[in-house]
């Protein structure tokens, strides 16, 4: 039977949650339309050998490709590779997915002709359990919409996108290896080629927050602050070369534009948490801050829009940073 959706399992040393993750993939009412991909990112631990379980006990269903270490994007990148599905979800091995409603979704997608889909996920607390529902209101469910009608509404996470294979594959969409915080080359890569989206209002995604080792985490993004401002830079440079194609639409550029202006306040708030006597950082947050202007004048004013602090930095030329941003902390907890 043709599979329906592949989904890609990025997976290093993941094997406290792993069982998790693949569990959410087993029902019988799917599993001959699923495919799940598990991709060993040249983990140290079971996660491996707890893939072979699952590719073992359900053929049909799971495999397990293990790779040298390359990153989150390397394994998203093999995934595109080696997909049979008509679409592809990520879903990364320290997560897993509402049962009931990938059902759904695989039902529905066999049905769908769409670019892009888009459903509901939730976040949940690692801690407390608690579950934060994530919902895309604002679009019309169950209704093909063109991509210009849905961007002048949502920004989307990957952790809601499902994308049709043709097109990462046809136009050799490819996420930066050896890095962190590809998820959005992952959603904005393809836009450019994107012309259709339908959302569906099915809770699929399980999102797991407050790891303290998570990338996510502030001293997540303190430790691989670089990958942050590189993945920043190379869409920067991504949007630009968009923009000078005789296709570009403009929409598609400032959909991207705003996606990276927000992004760009994430790295404010990481600059932030520095000790505020740390002048190397203040440097180095005063050159980044040079460099977005001169890659995209557009990205960057929209990024003073979002930020307050970078308002002010600006005006002052970063004179008086440590007073401004402490100021902009003691906000922040409020």
């Amino acid at each position: 039977m043709e599979k329906i959706l592949t989904i890609t399992v990025p997976s290093y040393n993941v094997e406290r949650f792993l069982h998790e993750t693949l569990d959410s993939f087993v029902d019988e009412r799917m599993m001959e339309e699923l495919e799940v991909l598990v991709i060993d990112d040249g983990s140290k631990d079971g996660t491996a050998r707890i893939g072979k379980e699952y590719e073992e006990k359900y053929p049909q269903t799971f495999r397990v490709i293990s790779k040298e270490n390359g990153g989150h994007g390397s394994a998203i990148n093999r995934g595109i590779r080696e997909a049979k599905g008509k679409y592809f979800k990520v879903v990364d091995g320290d997560d897993w997915a509402d049962t009931e409603g990938l059902i759904r979704l695989v039902g529905k997608l066999s049905r769908c002709h769409a670019d892009y889909v888009i459903t509901d996920y939730y976040e949940v607390n690692d801690i407390t359990k608690e579950r934060t529902e994530v919902r895309f209101s604002s679009l019309v469910p169950e209704k093909e919409t063109s991509f210009e009608e849905a961007a002048k509404k949502v920004q989307i996470p990957m952790h809601a996108l499902v994308i049709r294979t043709e097109i990462l594959r046809k136009h050799e969409i490819f996420l930066d290896e050896h890095c962190f915080y590809v998820d959005v080359e992952y959603v904005l890569y393809p836009v450019p080629y994107v012309e259709t989206v339908c959302y569906y209002d099915i809770f699929v995604y399980m999102y797991r927050l407050a790891q303290a080792e998570q990338s996510v985490s502030m001293q997540g993004f303190r430790n691989h602050m670089q990958n942050h401002i590189d993945v920043i830079f190379h869409t920067l440079d991504y949007i630009n070369a968009y923009k000078a194609g005789r296709n570009a639409q403009e929409i598609k550029a400032r959909y991207m534009a705003k996606r990276i202006a927000q992004m760009i306040n994430d790295q404010v708030s990481i600059f932030v948490s520095f000790p505020l006597s740390d002048k190397k950082i203040r440097r180095q947050f005063r050159e980044f801050d040079r460099t977005v202007k001169v890659k995209n004048p557009l990205v960057y004013k929209w990024a003073g829009e979002c930020s307050g602090l970078l308002r002010t930095l600006r005006k002052t030329n970063f004179r008086f940073y440590p007073f401004f941003a402490s100021i902009s902390r003691l906000r922040s907890r409020m």
